[in-house]
Protein backbone atom coordinates (compact mmCIF):
# COMPACT_ATOMS: atom_id res chain seq x y z
CA UNK A 1 0.00 0.00 0.00
CA UNK A 2 3.17 2.23 0.68
CA UNK A 3 3.71 4.30 -2.26
CA UNK A 4 7.26 3.63 -3.32
CA UNK A 5 7.95 6.87 -4.82
CA UNK A 6 7.75 8.01 -1.20
CA UNK A 7 9.99 5.34 0.17
CA UNK A 8 12.30 6.26 -2.51
CA UNK A 9 12.04 9.97 -1.43
CA UNK A 10 12.63 9.37 2.02
CA UNK A 11 15.57 7.62 1.49
CA UNK A 12 17.20 10.13 -0.55
CA UNK A 13 16.36 12.59 1.92
CA UNK A 14 17.35 10.96 5.13
CA UNK A 15 20.63 9.80 3.20
CA UNK A 16 21.46 13.16 1.49
CA UNK A 17 22.33 10.74 -1.58
CA UNK A 18 20.79 9.34 -4.86
CA UNK A 19 23.85 7.05 -4.44
CA UNK A 20 23.23 5.56 -0.84
CA UNK A 21 19.77 5.70 -1.72
CA UNK A 22 19.61 3.52 -4.13
CA UNK A 23 22.57 0.64 -2.00
CA UNK A 24 19.57 0.97 0.68
CA UNK A 25 16.70 0.16 -1.60
CA UNK A 26 18.75 -2.03 -3.43
CA UNK A 27 17.84 -0.47 -6.67
CA UNK A 28 20.12 0.81 -9.44
CA UNK A 29 20.58 5.02 -9.23
CA UNK A 30 19.09 5.79 -12.23
CA UNK A 31 15.91 3.77 -11.32
CA UNK A 32 16.13 6.53 -7.76
CA UNK A 33 16.52 9.03 -10.04
CA UNK A 34 13.63 8.02 -12.11
CA UNK A 35 11.17 7.73 -9.30
CA UNK A 36 12.52 11.40 -8.37
CA UNK A 37 11.52 12.48 -11.10
CA UNK A 38 8.02 10.99 -11.42
CA UNK A 39 7.45 11.77 -8.14
CA UNK A 40 8.28 15.96 -8.79
CA UNK A 41 6.11 16.02 -11.80
CA UNK A 42 3.08 14.57 -10.29
CA UNK A 43 3.67 17.62 -7.44
CA UNK A 44 5.04 19.97 -9.66
CA UNK A 45 7.55 21.28 -7.97
CA UNK A 46 11.55 20.54 -7.23
CA UNK A 47 12.40 18.59 -4.43
CA UNK A 48 16.15 18.65 -4.10
CA UNK A 49 18.92 20.71 -5.93
CA UNK A 50 22.35 19.30 -6.40
CA UNK A 51 25.20 21.31 -4.43
CA UNK A 52 28.60 20.77 -4.89
CA UNK A 53 28.35 16.87 -3.92
CA UNK A 54 25.54 16.48 -1.94
CA UNK A 55 21.54 16.81 -2.65
CA UNK A 56 20.26 19.16 -0.46
CA UNK A 57 16.08 19.24 0.34
CA UNK A 58 13.98 22.28 -1.37
CA UNK A 59 11.46 23.92 1.09
CA UNK A 60 9.14 22.02 -0.57
CA UNK A 61 10.82 18.84 0.16
CA UNK A 62 10.83 19.41 3.53
CA UNK A 63 7.76 20.11 3.63
CA UNK A 64 6.87 16.57 1.98
CA UNK A 65 9.71 15.19 4.36
CA UNK A 66 8.17 16.08 7.59
CA UNK A 67 4.65 14.85 6.01
CA UNK A 68 6.49 11.32 4.83
CA UNK A 69 7.35 10.54 8.32
CA UNK A 70 3.80 10.68 9.89
CA UNK A 71 2.70 9.19 6.88
CA UNK A 72 5.14 5.86 7.35
CA UNK A 73 3.84 5.80 11.21
CA UNK A 74 0.73 6.00 10.54
CA UNK A 75 0.87 3.41 8.04
CA UNK A 76 2.67 0.79 10.70
CA UNK A 77 -0.06 2.03 13.24
CA UNK A 78 -2.67 0.83 10.51
CA UNK A 79 -0.99 -2.67 9.99
CA UNK A 80 -0.31 -3.17 14.13
CA UNK A 81 -4.16 -2.67 14.36
CA UNK A 82 -5.07 -4.33 12.02
CA UNK A 83 -3.24 -7.58 12.85
CA UNK A 84 -4.90 -7.19 15.92
CA UNK A 85 -8.31 -7.27 14.94
CA UNK A 86 -7.66 -10.31 12.91
CA UNK A 87 -6.33 -12.07 15.62
CA UNK A 88 -9.66 -11.71 17.33
CA UNK A 89 -7.77 -10.70 20.51
CA UNK A 90 -8.36 -12.59 24.20
CA UNK A 91 -7.23 -12.13 27.52
CA UNK A 92 -6.37 -10.58 30.40
CA UNK A 93 -5.11 -6.97 31.11
CA UNK A 94 -4.61 -5.07 34.75
CA UNK A 95 -3.73 -1.31 34.13
CA UNK A 96 -3.20 0.65 37.06
CA UNK A 97 -3.90 4.16 37.71
CA UNK A 98 -3.10 6.98 39.57
CA UNK A 99 -6.46 8.08 41.93
CA UNK A 100 -6.81 10.95 39.81
CA UNK A 101 -6.73 9.20 36.55
CA UNK A 102 -8.51 6.40 38.04
CA UNK A 103 -11.74 8.85 39.32
CA UNK A 104 -12.16 11.21 36.40
CA UNK A 105 -10.04 10.21 33.51
CA UNK A 106 -10.25 6.55 32.66
CA UNK A 107 -13.48 5.25 33.12
CA UNK A 108 -14.69 5.98 29.76
CA UNK A 109 -11.56 4.58 27.99
CA UNK A 110 -11.99 1.45 30.19
CA UNK A 111 -15.65 1.01 28.76
CA UNK A 112 -14.93 1.95 25.21
CA UNK A 113 -11.94 -0.62 25.29
CA UNK A 114 -14.55 -3.43 26.44
CA UNK A 115 -17.37 -2.78 23.93
CA UNK A 116 -14.41 -3.13 21.16
CA UNK A 117 -12.63 -5.99 22.32
CA UNK A 118 -15.15 -8.29 24.64
CA UNK A 119 -13.03 -10.88 24.77
CA UNK A 120 -10.37 -8.88 27.32
CA UNK A 121 -10.88 -9.01 30.56
CA UNK A 122 -9.95 -5.62 32.02
CA UNK A 123 -8.97 -4.97 35.45
CA UNK A 124 -8.00 -1.51 37.11
CA UNK A 125 -6.17 -1.14 40.40
CA UNK A 126 -5.08 2.67 41.75
CA UNK A 127 -3.12 4.52 44.45
CA UNK A 128 -0.53 7.56 43.95
CA UNK A 129 1.72 7.46 41.83
CA UNK A 130 4.72 6.19 43.66
CA UNK A 131 2.12 2.80 44.18
CA UNK A 132 1.69 2.84 40.27
CA UNK A 133 5.09 3.71 39.65
CA UNK A 134 6.18 1.17 42.55
CA UNK A 135 3.85 -1.71 41.24
CA UNK A 136 4.91 -1.48 37.27
CA UNK A 137 8.92 -2.03 38.65
CA UNK A 138 8.07 -4.86 40.54
CA UNK A 139 6.44 -6.36 37.62
CA UNK A 140 2.85 -6.85 39.83
CA UNK A 141 1.50 -4.84 36.77
CA UNK A 142 2.17 -4.68 33.01
CA UNK A 143 1.09 -0.75 32.36
CA UNK A 144 0.45 1.86 34.36
CA UNK A 145 -1.13 5.88 34.01
CA UNK A 146 0.43 8.35 35.71
CA UNK A 147 0.94 12.23 36.19
CA UNK A 148 3.69 14.32 37.71
CA UNK A 149 7.43 13.92 36.46
CA UNK A 150 9.46 11.60 35.14
CA UNK A 151 11.22 9.30 38.34
CA UNK A 152 12.50 6.28 37.37
CA UNK A 153 15.02 5.40 34.44
CA UNK A 154 13.70 1.71 34.45
CA UNK A 155 10.98 2.97 33.13
CA UNK A 156 9.32 3.89 29.85
CA UNK A 157 6.73 7.26 30.01
CA UNK A 158 4.25 7.91 27.23
CA UNK A 159 2.26 10.69 27.05
CA UNK A 160 -1.43 10.40 27.42
CA UNK A 161 -3.47 13.61 27.17
CA UNK A 162 -2.34 16.92 29.37
CA UNK A 163 -4.10 18.52 32.15
CA UNK A 164 -4.52 21.60 34.44
CA UNK A 165 -4.52 22.53 37.98
CA UNK A 166 -6.60 25.20 39.25
CA UNK A 167 -7.03 26.97 42.65
CA UNK A 168 -10.58 26.63 44.09
CA UNK A 169 -12.67 27.50 47.04
CA UNK A 170 -16.34 26.01 47.96
CA UNK A 171 -18.54 29.12 46.99
CA UNK A 172 -19.93 29.61 50.62
CA UNK A 173 -16.10 30.80 51.72
CA UNK A 174 -14.99 33.95 52.37
CA UNK A 175 -12.12 33.56 49.43
CA UNK A 176 -14.85 33.05 47.00
CA UNK A 177 -15.22 36.72 46.67
CA UNK A 178 -11.47 36.76 44.89
CA UNK A 179 -11.74 37.61 41.34
CA UNK A 180 -8.05 37.24 41.15
CA UNK A 181 -5.04 37.18 42.90
CA UNK A 182 -1.49 37.02 42.74
CA UNK A 183 0.67 34.38 43.51
CA UNK A 184 2.10 35.76 46.61
CA UNK A 185 -1.10 36.02 48.16
CA UNK A 186 -1.67 32.64 47.89
CA UNK A 187 0.77 31.99 50.87
CA UNK A 188 -2.15 33.69 52.92
CA UNK A 189 -5.01 31.33 52.22
CA UNK A 190 -5.32 28.23 54.27
CA UNK A 191 -4.73 25.33 51.95
CA UNK A 192 -5.55 21.72 51.70
CA UNK A 193 -3.38 19.92 49.70
CA UNK A 194 -2.86 15.46 48.28
CA UNK A 195 -0.63 13.62 50.55
CA UNK A 196 3.38 12.79 49.66
CA UNK A 197 3.72 10.35 47.18
CA UNK A 198 0.49 12.10 45.32
CA UNK A 199 2.27 12.98 41.08
CA UNK A 200 -0.88 16.01 41.84
CA UNK A 201 1.66 17.47 44.89
CA UNK A 202 4.28 17.10 42.88
CA UNK A 203 3.43 18.97 40.11
CA UNK A 204 1.91 21.67 42.24
CA UNK A 205 5.36 21.91 44.40
CA UNK A 206 7.37 22.02 41.40
CA UNK A 207 5.22 24.79 39.65
CA UNK A 208 5.64 27.00 42.94
CA UNK A 209 8.93 26.42 42.82
CA UNK A 210 9.94 27.67 39.58
CA UNK A 211 8.31 31.12 41.21
CA UNK A 212 10.11 31.29 44.07
CA UNK A 213 7.76 29.20 46.52
CA UNK A 214 8.26 26.63 48.26
CA UNK A 215 5.42 23.87 50.42
CA UNK A 216 6.48 25.64 53.99
CA UNK A 217 5.97 29.10 52.46
CA UNK A 218 2.08 28.21 52.37
CA UNK A 219 -0.54 27.78 54.87
CA UNK A 220 -1.18 24.01 54.82
CA UNK A 221 -4.22 23.21 57.22
CA UNK A 222 -3.77 19.46 56.01
CA UNK A 223 -2.77 16.92 53.68
CA UNK A 224 -5.71 14.38 52.57
CA UNK A 225 -5.46 11.24 50.30
CA UNK A 226 -7.96 11.93 47.55
CA UNK A 227 -9.68 14.69 45.88
CA UNK A 228 -12.94 13.68 46.78
CA UNK A 229 -11.76 14.03 50.49
CA UNK A 230 -10.08 17.32 49.61
CA UNK A 231 -13.49 18.78 47.95
CA UNK A 232 -15.44 17.39 51.06
CA UNK A 233 -13.07 19.21 53.24
CA UNK A 234 -13.43 22.42 51.16
CA UNK A 235 -16.90 22.34 52.00
CA UNK A 236 -16.66 22.88 55.00
CA UNK A 237 -13.78 25.41 55.61
CA UNK A 238 -12.30 28.52 54.44
CA UNK A 239 -9.72 27.24 53.07
CA UNK A 240 -8.80 26.33 49.04
CA UNK A 241 -7.05 23.51 47.23
CA UNK A 242 -5.57 23.06 43.68
CA UNK A 243 -7.86 20.77 41.83
CA UNK A 244 -7.95 19.10 38.48
CA UNK A 245 -10.24 20.64 35.86
CA UNK A 246 -11.21 17.41 35.20
CA UNK A 247 -12.21 16.40 38.75
CA UNK A 248 -14.54 19.87 39.61
CA UNK A 249 -16.52 20.20 36.11
CA UNK A 250 -19.66 19.25 37.70
CA UNK A 251 -19.24 21.29 41.38
CA UNK A 252 -17.99 24.41 38.48
CA UNK A 253 -20.96 23.66 36.69
CA UNK A 254 -23.51 23.93 39.60
CA UNK A 255 -21.81 26.42 41.38
CA UNK A 256 -20.85 25.00 44.54
CA UNK A 257 -17.17 25.28 43.75
CA UNK A 258 -15.44 28.49 42.37
CA UNK A 259 -11.89 28.84 40.51
CA UNK A 260 -9.49 31.77 41.77
CA UNK A 261 -7.22 32.82 39.39
CA UNK A 262 -3.98 33.75 39.80
CA UNK A 263 -2.05 36.62 37.47
CA UNK A 264 0.23 34.69 35.25
CA UNK A 265 0.66 31.47 36.76
CA UNK A 266 -1.04 28.15 35.57
CA UNK A 267 -0.12 24.65 36.37
CA UNK A 268 -0.23 22.35 33.41
CA UNK A 269 0.94 18.49 33.43
CA UNK A 270 0.96 15.51 31.48
CA UNK A 271 -0.65 11.67 31.73
CA UNK A 272 1.76 9.52 30.88
CA UNK A 273 1.66 5.26 30.10
CA UNK A 274 4.26 3.64 32.14
CA UNK A 275 5.61 0.32 31.35
CA UNK A 276 9.13 -1.68 31.77
CA UNK A 277 11.65 -0.32 28.94
CA UNK A 278 11.23 -3.02 25.79
CA UNK A 279 8.20 -3.39 23.45
CA UNK A 280 5.26 -3.76 25.96
CA UNK A 281 2.91 -6.52 25.51
CA UNK A 282 0.38 -7.04 23.09
CA UNK A 283 -2.78 -6.47 25.52
CA UNK A 284 -0.89 -3.27 26.86
CA UNK A 285 -0.01 -2.18 22.77
CA UNK A 286 -3.93 -2.55 22.38
CA UNK A 287 -4.96 -0.71 25.41
CA UNK A 288 -2.35 2.45 24.41
CA UNK A 289 -3.44 2.63 21.07
CA UNK A 290 -6.74 2.79 22.18
CA UNK A 291 -6.93 5.42 24.35
CA UNK A 292 -4.27 7.77 23.08
CA UNK A 293 -6.50 7.65 19.80
CA UNK A 294 -9.81 8.09 21.94
CA UNK A 295 -7.86 11.44 23.92
CA UNK A 296 -6.32 12.87 20.46
CA UNK A 297 -10.35 12.81 19.34
CA UNK A 298 -10.96 14.77 21.90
Amino acid sequence: MEDFRLKVFHSVARNRSFTKAAAELFITQPAVTKQIKNLEEMLGTRLFERISNSVVMTGEGELLFRYTNEIFQLYKDFMVELSLLKAAPAGELTVGASTTIAQYLISPVLGGFQKKFPEIKLNLISGNTETIEHAVLSKNICLGIVEGKRHHTGLKYADLTSDELVLVTHATSKYAREKVIDLEELKKIPMVLRERGSGTLEVIEMALQQRGIRLVDLSIMMHLGGTESIKSFLENSHSAAFISMRAIKKEIQYGELKIIPINDFQIKRSFSFIYLHGQPDRLSTMFMRYASQYYKER
